[in-house]
């Protein structure tokens, strides 16, 4: 199975996007289809030896639709200066346009020669101009309506232009009748509705337009922040080309005040970066000769020359917009409400437009009042604030998250981090910086200790489990050469085996004792090291323990915090590591946590959270995404630490882009504004509906409320306006 996400033009409500969805989703080939109405594309999974992109494109259009091609970007619907320009012409076009029709109804002076009862001809071809102008400006309403009508998906559009053209032919009839010399038909004129409602559906889409981008800026940020040009180095030559020009292998060239414009390794130079729009480290990163540099990254102070790497949509950037774009192209469960509802909306306000324009003809109020109150009804009904009120309130909270370094892989997330009662930490390097230090060695051998620890430090700098970075530190800071390493071996949570000049090293905890069947005379001192805090590392030389190390971790800054005010909020904190008890327990009395399980293998944290569940948890866990990796994908909420330059291979969940635990309770928080914002838009949109389509229907008339098409689509307007700023609060 293949994936691809098509950009879509020509989708206006969520009629439009829950129709193609469907229809995409009946093709033969498409495993399944997603049809994101805020971002305007659609995400398709299919089967490649089946369906080609062309295929899927002309599915597209067959269901009345346009494939602008994949989706490579987020655009934002710029102001442009002539939309708004005209939106501004027709403003003062529709002010004439009423005061013609309507000024003397609230007894403003007339303009004889369009006067309605001294030139009724002349007014009558005046509104009748203003009307053509009018459709003409909303000709694409029109067009897109009938469109979807015949592909048999009608949505918005449909039914703005069934109301406006039925109103515009029966005006016209009326026209020609007024012209011929029957001046009562004047009375039956709806040329100003028709050119109103349009006026007002363009409005509307205007502001709603400039509001959607409010929902993309953030995403629209990361795509602004690698450079659109970098300097390229070829021998002594340095040459400036664009991104898209730079080809993996080139050596490109970083100056002060410039940003790295490719992912790469530094060959030449050192600096200081920033990265904190990765890291969300706000002190600059010194970086040197070797090591890794990250698109996007600012160069404070240093000349680096470093190679290109991973360039376009293999770049860390690329990824996290990749990652986010498809979280926001996930359906999160309440969507399905207003989905469902959308499905059938249209069709439901068709049928009841034309039962209501019968039952009027039936009970003999007129073909004229039948059809405004046809009309009405059509324009009335707003399916706009249905399809709205989840994803736009997804968008929205997807852009709060990254702002707060909280990458969300799914939307439903959003919507259920708002039911965890039970959070489980890893300890190293998750609750733990897994900047690990060597705080005490007891040596069992002949060797000196920096022979045992250059040992362990060749072994370890194979591994790449948290523990190894103290060893590997320690040669690097000692300035102590690596030896060479034979049959290296990974144990999963017992530890390694190497062999150095024909002598087999086993190093790990206690566990690897036990496994290798190795009699232990030294648990005392391991009690001495665990009082302290130490992790355990035994180093074993054929079959003897010759040392016994103790390892101490740094407690990442604000645990203590976090674990205190998840606490508070009733949620239930859990340490989940493969340390031993006396160590875990130590660490997590000092920081809060409630319960501590200890010991345990990686294998063997997926049964825990499997445990936990059955006890009516719901349970978020938070590790380092390593060898948590089962534990992380049994949870009901996987939450992973991880560095920039790992997103791309994470399997969780979400991803904390800045290693702060804080941002767990800002993840909750997010999501249980986020599902009170969604729950208040459908409030809104079905109150809404239910009221203003029985008003439209003319149930109120006995007592005097009645509306107009006019005022049905100033009215839709508004509901679809109130649903995007209540949505927009989310921002704050």
């Amino acid at each position: 199975m293949k994936k691809i996400i098509l950009s879509i033009d020509g989708m206006t409500c969520s009629a439009c996007s829950n129709g193609l969805e469907k229809y995409l989703n009946k093709q033969k080939g498409i495993e399944n289809a997603f049809v994101n109405l805020i971002m305007a594309n659609a995400t398709v999974v299919y089967d490649e030896e089946v369906l080609s992109v062309e295929n899927i494109e002309d599915f597209v259009k067959q269901a009345g639709f346009k494939s602008l091609g994949e989706f490579k970007e987020i655009k934002l619907e710029e102001e442009d200066k002539k939309k708004r320009n005209i939106l501004i012409v027709y403003s003062i076009l529709a002010v004439i346009l009423m005061y013609i029709s309507m000024g003397s109804m609230i007894n403003l002076p007339s303009i004889p020669i369009l006067d309605m009862k001294l030139n009724p001809i002349n007014y009558t071809l005046c509104l009748f101009i203003f009307a053509i102008i009018f459709i003409i400006y909303g000709f694409d309403i029109l067009k897109n309506g009938y469109k979807n009508l015949i592909h048999k998906t009608p949505n918005m559009d449909t039914l703005v232009g069934i109301g406006v053209l039925s109103s515009f032919l029966y005006s016209f009839y009326n026209m020609l009748l007024v012209i011929n010399g029957d001046n009562m038909a004047i009375h039956h004129l709806y040329f100003e509705a028709s050119s109103m409602v349009i006026y007002f559906i363009k409005l509307g889409r205007y502001l709603e337009g400039m509001s959607k981008n409010k929902t993309k800026e953030a995403i629209q940020k990361l795509v602004k922040i690698t450079p659109e040009q970098a300097t390229i180095k070829i021998g002594n030559v340095e040459k400036i080309a664009t991104i898209d020009e730079i080809k993996k292998g080139d050596i490109l060239i970083s100056k002060p005040g410039e940003k790295i414009a490719v992912d790469g390794t530094i060959l030449n130079g050192n600096a200081h970066l920033d990265e904190s729009f990765i890291t969300g480290e706000s002190r600059p990163v010194s970086k040197k000769a070797g090591e890794k540099v990250i698109a996007g990254s600012f160069n404070y102070d240093g000349y680096l020359e470093y190679s290109a790497e991973r360039i376009g949509r293999d770049s860390t950037i690329s990824e996290i917009i990749k990652l986010v774009i498809e979280a926001t192209n996930t359906k999160a469960p309440i969507s399905k409400i207003a989905d469902k509802v959308s499905g059938y909306f249209v069709p439901f306000v068709i049928s009841i437009a034309i039962i209501t324009f019968i039952i009027y003809l039936i009970l003999g109020l007129g073909f004229s009042t039948a059809l405004i109150t046809f009309v009405t009804i059509l324009v009335v009904a707003c399916p706009c604030s249905l399809g709205l009120a989840t994803p736009l309130a997804i968008v929205v909270s997807e852009g709060k998250c990254m702002g707060n370094g909280i990458l969300v892989k799914k939307s439903e997330i959003l919507e259920n981090a708002q039911k965890v009662n039970t959070v489980v930490f890893d300890k190293t390097g998750t609750l733990t910086y897994g900047t690990l230090k060597i705080a005490k060695t007891y040596n069992y051998s002949n060797l000196e200790d920096d022979e045992i620890l250059q040992i362990v430090g060749s072994i370890e700098n194979k591994s790449s489990h948290p523990i190894s970075r103290a060893f590997t530190d320690y040669l690097k800071d000692n300035k102590l050469e690596k030896l060479e390493v034979d049959d290296f071996e990974n144990i999963a949570g017992y530890g390694i085996v190497g062999k150095i000049n024909d002598s087999k090293f086993v190093i790990g905890n206690s566990k690897i004792v036990d496994k290798y069947n190795i009699k232990n005379t030294h648990t005392e001192d391991e009690a001495e090291l665990s009082k302290e805090g130490n992790s355990i590392v035994y180093v074993i030389q054929d079959e003897k323990i010759i040392a016994l190390i103790g390892v101490n971790d740094i407690v990442r800054e604000n645990v203590q915090k976090v674990i205190e005010k998840l606490n508070k909020d009733g949620i239930e904190t859990i340490m989940l590591t493969g340390d031993n008890k006396q160590t875990a327990e130590k660490i997590a009395k000092d920081i809060g946590v409630s319960k501590v399980i200890s010991d345990v293998l990686p294998s063997e944290k997926a049964n825990i959270i499997k445990q936990l569940k059955l006890k009516d948890s719901y349970v978020l866990m938070c590790g380092d995404g390593i060898n948590d990796s089962p534990a992380l994908a049994t949870a009901d909420i996987g939450v992973s630490i991880k560095s920039g330059t790992d997103i791309a291979r994470d399997s969780s969940d979400i991803i904390l882009t800045k290693n702060d635990l804080n941002s767990i309770i800002k993840l909750i928080q997010i999501s249980k504004k986020t599902i009170k914002i969604i729950k208040q838009n459908l409030f809104w949109a079905f109150f809404y509906n239910f009221l203003m389509i029985p008003i439209a229907m003319g149930i109120l008339n006995p007592v005097g409320i009645h509306i107009n098409p006019m005022i049905a689509s100033f009215a839709m307007v508004i509901s679809s306006l109130t649903v995007i700023i209540n949505t927009l609060r989310l921002r704050k």
